[in-house]
């Protein structure tokens, strides 16, 4: 590998224990060790790209999306085959009976009855079972390996995490360039309102202060698992819109998931006087582009039909959504991220207030093709089976 610190080429013998031979000084990652694709050059690079050269912050969970090497994600699996307890509870009384049969008679019944025992045992003790396993997906390195190394090693080498790269589990400082009046304006007198279903995505904007200069004021609607929890989503959005007049449109920022693409459909029907923006992740750019996170978890908010109905997505979107696959809004690069946000405002902003014509003008937004990196060969996956699955992978 190259040394990060003076660009000599090492073997490994010469960066045992993650010191230069040539210059002597410590480095963070090893790919040998730590895995492909984790090397301080790599990292340090995407890192500065993501920040566009330290004019943005962005948190360590973005650089975890951007520095992935590998992402699969597998569809629910359904059971196949008899569980071996129900096989053998059938088969044995079956067997014994047939043994029987052949020890109490003679001749060709007596024949006839052995072999087929034989022939049950043999058959139960070939059949497979194979379980039926949950909507699942993997992201390498794993976000508690990245973070790890990030705030360990990375932090031990370099005193601090990579330049514009703030660590998402403690409080996000305020932006340099954000007085307190200017950050507290939009909490008074806001002109749009930035709903957002992601946290991470909600700490890039406020690090950012990318509602501050749109004069926006930024809710964060999140819930727990489970329909339940997903629903309060839904109730506590509408409980918080309510607060500010129906004047001041919204812009909906959400994940490519069933929760996501209903909410600003949902908002337009329970408050059709206000102007509603849907800029999530479209739900065709997370199934068909190549490069975009996919994950998987079970889906219990809604099935293909609602999705089809309600969100108006096409059949394809709807039935990908309903096999429990999504993705995150906080993997989007984040210059990427900031433009469909100060477009999505100043859409909002712009937008004539709903009427009959206008009812339901307002949609998904176009977004902007991302630009393109190179990207790893998927050489592989991890598991076993024949269950769909959606893979991606990026360098």
């Amino acid at each position: 590998m190259i040394c990060p610190r003076c660009a000599a080429s090492l073997t490994g013998k010469q960066r045992s224990g993650r010191i230069c031979a040539h210059c002597g000084k410590r480095f963070a990652l090893d790919p040998a060790v730590h895995g492909k694709g984790m090397h301080d050059i790599r990292i340090r690079g995407i890192a500065e790209r993501a920040t566009d050269h330290g004019r943005l912050k962005i948190t360590l969970t973005q650089l975890w999306y951007l520095s992935r090497t590998r992402n699969y994600a597998w569809a629910e699996q359904d059971p196949q085959g008899v569980p071996a307890g129900i096989r053998w509870l059938v088969a044995l009384p079956v067997a014994v009976a047939l043994l029987l049969c052949a020890v109490l008679t003679d001749g060709v019944l007596a024949f006839v009855a052995g072999a087929a025992g034989c022939v049950v045992l043999v058959v139960a003790s070939a059949m497979r079972h194979r379980p039926g396993r949950p909507p699942r997906s993997q992201i390498i390195p794993s976000e508690e390996t990245f973070r790890q190394l990030m705030t360990g090693a990375w932090s031990t080498a370099y005193g601090r995490l990579p330049k514009g790269v703030v660590d998402d589990a403690r409080p996000v400082p305020r932006p340099r360039g954000a007085s307190r009046s200017r950050a507290s304006a939009p909490l008074s007198r806001p002109t749009a309102v930035i709903l957002c279903t992601d946290r991470v995505a909600a700490l890039f904007l406020t690090a950012n202060d990318i509602p501050g200069r749109l004069g926006a004021v930024l809710l964060e609607a999140a819930g727990t698992e489970g329909t339940a929890g997903r629903s309060d989503i839904v109730t506590g959005a509408l409980k918080e819109l309510a607060e500010y007049r129906s004047a001041l449109p919204v812009v909906v920022l959400h994940d490519a998931d069933p929760l996501g693409v209903l909410l600003a459909p949902l908002i337009r029907a329970a408050q059709p006087d206000r102007v509603v923006v849907d800029a999530g992740l479209p739900v065709s750019a997370a199934r068909g582009k190549q490069g975009v996170v996919r994950l998987a978890r079970h889906n219990r908010f809604a099935d293909a039909e609602q999705l089809r109905t309600v969100a108006g997505l096409p059949e394809a979107d709807a039935k990908w959504l309903a096999d429990g696959f999504w993705s995150p809004i906080a993997a989007v690069p984040p210059r990427l991220l900031e433009s469909i946000v100060v477009r999505a405002v100043e859409r909002a902003l712009a937008a004539p207030p709903p009427g009959p014509r206008h009812a339901h003008t307002n949609g998904f937004l176009t977004w902007p093709q991302a630009p393109q990196t190179p990207h790893a060969r998927d050489t592989g996956r991890p598991g076993a089976g024949t269950s769909k699955r959606e893979g991606t992978s990026s360098a």
